[in-house]
């Protein structure tokens, strides 16, 4: 049989280099090459090298008996990736992501960014970014992958020149240290028989505890219909965190990661889960070392059988919060959105039925049961129920992870728990919601936050990202910053959202909106786009047009 060439029984595409085969060998080890871990190698060969050659895919594609396509389509699709073709110029050893969605837009990363591209040189690249997921320490840059925060040009310059590139381990709840104040005790109980599942996701459908990623939909209730499905089940927990403004999954995996394996463990137990797949997005790189760390611990020191844990990097896709285009990245492809039905419930990884979590929905597991679904809930203001995660920044005093009665006011969260305004600035608008939920007026500033409060102004809480604007911003420039993210991470998957993006940001260009024609562009997008990208991505430009008409003529 032929070797090579483009016979019908041939390998069809470039050949393999000897070199690149023997590198790509030794890097993947004992490692399986299974389809499901492609990502996962391409960031090994990107770690390594800095860079994805031609030579390198080829040889990754024939390792694990790919195609050279499918392998390039995926690498190509990621942010982290880097894809050098022959005979194209390598990245620069170094790169320096500049965050430049609104939060830190709002402090100046735009001047920022411009001023670096200048000052460090030919060996370094700048690159623009979208949210990092440390919004309250705005405006940021990554070093490689050391976040330098309230960031400057000569702090920057610092990391650079002391070689700073690796993300600093942050003080933290241990294995050791979590089990000593009881920690992991309700999930032997619930192995041991001493408690049942059906016991422990009444207490859960009692505390009226909702999906935190966004979604809000019942977390005992979801238990159960994961339950119902047949084996075997898996879970993926989601903690790629995304969302513009949002921080809240770092803040809480930074202090108390074991808290959240134990919820995640019960939550699996509960809806009969035999493996379970976290993902997390490839910028917490300190949270991945974390993870890594004490899931090691955990294996080899729990008193109780563990299911299958694996933990999957993400590489640089917004996209991929979406659950079914998650579970994609997870099986090895482009972080695509899945048509529903089937939900992912029903058919989801690898076709089998999955309970899809947001990180910190699990975290509440263990201090719910413990306290019970009563205390969650009656915690509350304005008849709402339980506590609130709320990322904040923007132009208030003391930016941060500030948790909450679900239910207070924009105003009510700014004066009691971010110390106000900033000096010499007025409260004028807010994001609720991050980029998706829209722009709010002060006017509307006491409104209750919290699910299903917000749509009747068209907005919504989302995953509780609050973005504080003043009388010195402008709610039409916030709504262009997003339209722009949401353009670039479009997957490009369906027309309405591809082309409307894009279609919608050169409208918002002008300085006069052609308002019509933008509110039926949006109601498009709203209408026939296949996943949320799409279907909120409009948001911050209609509630724009609604309460700011002053800005947009």
């Amino acid at each position: 049989m032929k070797k090579g060439g483009k016979g019908r029984f041939g390998l069809k595409g470039r050949g393999v280099d000897p070199k690149a085969r023997e590198e790509v060998r030794a890097l993947l080890g004992k490692e399986p090459r299974r389809r499901d871990l492609l990502i996962e190698h391409l960031h090994k060969i990107q770690d390594r090298y800095g860079q994805l050659s031609s030579a390198h895919l080829a040889a990754l594609a024939e390792a694990m008996m790919l195609s050279q396509t499918e392998v390039y389509e995926v690498a190509t699709f990621y942010h982290h990736f880097d894809v050098v073709k022959e005979g194209e110029t390598p990245p620069a050893a170094l790169t320096v992501r500049v965050c430049d969605s609104l939060s830190c837009a709002l402090l100046g990363s735009e001047l920022l960014i411009e001023q670096l591209s200048k000052t460090l040189g030919k060996d370094v690249r700048v690159l623009h970014a979208p949210c990092v997921g440390r919004c309250e320490s705005a405006p940021v840059a990554i070093v490689g992958q050391y976040p330098v925060l309230n960031a400057s040009v000569s702090t920057v310059e610092k990391a650079v020149s002391e070689k700073k590139t690796r993300c600093p381990a942050t003080p933290y709840v241990d294995f050791n240290a979590y089990r000593k104040g009881g920690g992991y005790r309700l999930i032997a109980d619930c192995l041991a028989g001493k408690r049942t599942r059906e016991d422990v996701t009444k207490i859960m459908e009692d505390s009226a505890l909702r999906g935190l990623g966004g979604a809000g939909f019942p977390t005992g209730r979801k238990w159960k219909i994961v339950a119902a499905e047949p084996a075997p089940r898996v879970m993926a927990v989601n903690i790629d965190e995304g969302e513009p403004g949002t921080f809240k999954d770092r803040w809480y995996l930074e202090r108390d990661p074991h808290r959240f394996l134990e919820g995640m463990l019960v939550a699996a137990w509960c809806s009969g889960v035999g493996e379970i797949y976290i993902y997390l997005r490839d910028e917490y790189a300190g949270c991945r070392a974390i993870l890594e760390k004490e899931l090691s611990k955990l294996g080899k020191q729990s008193s109780f059988p563990l299911p299958p844990i694996h933990l999957r990097r993400g590489a640089g896709a917004y996209i991929c919060g979406e659950e079914s285009a998650m579970i994609e990245s997870i099986e090895g492809k482009r972080g695509m959105p899945r048509l529903r039905p089937p939900y992912v419930a029903q058919v989801g990884l690898f076709g089998y039925p999955t309970l899809e979590h947001n990180m910190e929905t699990v975290y509440w597991v263990r201090e719910i049961v413990e306290k019970g679904g009563a205390w969650f809930a009656a915690q509350g203001r304005n008849g709402r129920k339980g506590l609130r995660s709320f990322s904040v920044s923007g132009r208030v005093k003391r930016p941060g992870m500030h948790l909450a009665p679900a239910g207070i006011t924009a105003r009510q969260l700014i004066d009691e728990f971010c110390g106000g305004m900033l000096d010499g600035h007025e409260f004028y608008g807010y994001l609720p919601g991050g980029a998706s939920g829209g722009i709010l007026p002060a006017s509307l500033g006491d409104v209750p936050l919290d699910f299903d409060t917000l749509q009747p102004h068209g907005s919504f809480i989302g995953s509780a990202a609050v973005v504080v604007l003043s009388n010195k911003d402008k709610a039409a420039a916030a709504a262009k910053n997003l339209m722009k993210f949401f353009k670039d991470e479009s997957c490009g998957q369906c027309t309405p959202c591809r082309v409307g993006t894009t279609k919608a940001l050169a409208l918002m260009d002008a300085k006069q909106w052609n308002q019509p024609l933008l509110k039926e562009l949006s109601q498009a997008m709203m209408d026939a786009s296949i996943c949320g990208l799409g279907q909120a991505a409009p948001n911050p430009a209609l509630t724009v047009m609604k309460y700011f008409p002053q800005e947009v003529g």
